[in-house]
């Protein structure tokens, strides 16, 4: 008899485990589309600030019904946009064998999961130079489309623009916002600010020059932090009345450009930061990290006995889940446990809520240590195995504690 299956509730905790920091939106050309919560955040400003001001300005003869559709929709298709932004340097990265496991849509934009560094300065350029040409090309296709649907030539707008933008019907409202967006969205990332595709541009050249990966990720990663602290001392200065040409003024855009800068000055110090963890664990197994001999549980445990019996006597929080045999099943988190009520703990069984092993990607013990940091992302800890028989788990815990040993990883100033 096959055990009943579990509710929408335990399936969405039990996922937790694949994906545990936003909502799968599907794949793409087999990469998966994820959209961080924080999206929820720019998503909404961007059809507040289409509703409330750009589209009554434009079309002030519009119903209120249509003007939030068109909000929503101009809001859908510009992440659409940043998707296929995101999705055309996943293309051009598999194009140079390099794995991208997902791209993940979120406040700031998007950004494309990958695995390793580029093989070299030439393939480094032409990953990062794609996105923002792609982005260019759907903004002036936009915007010709858009103008094109107007009837009229461009100079009309200059001319005439409230005639122009009421003379707009829905679809081409949506591309003659779109276009633009889009365009600056290109320009914007061709600053050379690592990590933005500008600066890893500028990182190909730099690397190409100096035949050194290190040094010139250090060097895009210092004019990632200056492009950061200069948005920043912008944003700041616009909170007290300074207006300028192309930012603008206001405390909103301010406060706006301010977390940008705040932004992209992080992730330019992290990103050199990963360049040295990478090099520092190059040549590590995982079997040199992983913890051996795990408390394993068998797929007919009751949630009661793993709770009694498992966790509060090991502390263990994630138990590979094996046959009778030792055959790796799947794993199970005792926290998905406290999504079932107290009274089922009885006779549910760890295999209802278990994650699949096949969602697992369990690690052998010579893999590189390197490539457990994307599946860790995912799944903490990782079944290390031999053949389909549990040997050990590595935990982000554990590549932590050897990084913190070894000073090689850490960055220089």
């Amino acid at each position: 008899m096959p055990p009943p299956q579990p509710s929408p509730r335990e399936r969405d905790a039990a996922g937790e485990l694949a994906d545990d920091r936003g909502f799968p939106l599907g794949r793409v050309a087999g990469v998966r589309l994820v959209a961080d919560w924080s999206l929820l955040v720019i998503f909404g400003l961007i059809v507040l600030n289409l509703g409330i001001g750009v589209l009554p300005s434009w079309h002030p003869g519009w119903s209120a019904p249509l003007t939030w559709a068109v909000a929503v929709l101009a809001a859908i298709l510009f992440f659409g946009s940043v998707a296929v932004h995101e999705l055309s340097h996943a293309l051009v990265a598999r194009r140079y064998d390099i794995p991208v496991r997902r791209i993940t849509l979120f406040v700031f934009g998007g950004m494309a999961q990958i695995e390793r560094e580029p093989p070299s300065p030439r393939a480094e350029l032409w990953m990062a130079i794609v996105g923002p040409i792609t982005s260019l090309v759907i903004g002036f296709a936009a915007t010709f489309l858009g103008v094109l649907l107007a009837g009229g030539p461009a100079d009309t707008a200059a001319a005439d623009p409230s005639g122009f933008f009421r003379a707009l019907g829905p679809f081409a409202t949506l591309l003659v916002w779109l276009g633009p967006i889009n365009i600056m969205l290109g320009v914007f990332n061709l600053v050379p600010g690592f990590p933005l595709d500008g600066g890893r541009v500028l990182r190909a050249i730099l690397w190409g020059a100096t035949g050194d990966l290190r040094r010139a990720t250090r060097w895009a990663s210092w004019a990632g932090q200056a492009v950061g602290w200069t948005l920043m001392a912008i944003g700041v200065t616009m909170l007290f009345g300074v207006w300028y040409p192309f930012f603008g003024g206001g405390p909103v855009s301010g406060l706006w450009l301010i977390l940008i800068g705040w932004f992209l000055n992080n992730a330019a110090r992290a990103s050199y930061t990963q360049l040295m963890v990478r090099e520092a664990l190059e040549g590590i197994a995982v079997e040199e990290l992983m913890r051996a001999d795990p408390v394993v549980v068998p797929p007919d445990l009751t949630l009661d006995e793993l709770i009694r019996d498992r966790y509060l006597h090991t502390g263990q929080r994630e138990f590979p889940v094996v046959d009778h045999g030792g055959h790796l099943l799947g794993q199970v988190n005792v926290g998905v446990a406290r999504t079932i009520a107290r009274e089922q703990w009885g006779h549910r069984t760890v295999v209802e809520i278990m994650t699949p092993a096949a969602q697992l990607h369990p690690m052998r013990p010579g893999d590189p240590a390197i490539s457990a940091m994307p599946l860790l992302a995912e799944h903490d800890p990782i079944p290390v195995v031999a053949g389909d028989h549990v040997l050990g788990v590595i935990h982000s815990q554990d590549l932590m504690r050897w990084l913190a040993v070894h000073p090689e990883a850490q960055p220089r100033a």
